[in-house]
């Protein structure tokens, strides 16, 4: 079973959704721009990641640069800065149990399958 952090007016992320479909594997969607990650559920898939709260960002949203945020930012703040305005979050990020990768590029989904 993956879970898929996903939007569907993406294309990396149907992209992401399709291969995961195509591997038989059951996949849960949840559109988190919607249904707003917890700030626990993003320390969460920070440390799934393996990566820095910066890393998992997009960092060219305009949200990104009205909250002043920067490569430099604490990363408290740039987790909190994601529980409320999820559209900053990098998308899609497929998890499994015990690992997570952001599907970008959409292939980067096949180490979980």
């Amino acid at each position: 079973m993956i879970t898929l952090w996903h939007n569907p007016r993406c294309s990396k992320s149907r992209k992401t959704l399709a291969l995961i479909e195509e591997a038989g594997v059951t996949v849960s969607l949840r559109r988190y721009l919607e249904d707003a990650p917890t700030r626990e559920e993003i320390i969460a898939a920070r440390d799934a990641l393996g990566l820095m709260a910066i890393e998992m960002m997009r960092t060219g949203e305009k949200v990104f640069k009205e909250l002043n945020l920067t490569s430099d930012s604490p990363e408290d703040a740039l987790i909190d800065a994601m529980a409320v305005h999820p559209i900053l979050i990098e998308r899609p990020i497929a998890f499994t149990q015990s690992r997570a990768v952001i599907g970008r590029p959409p292939e980067a989904v096949k180490a979980l399958l």
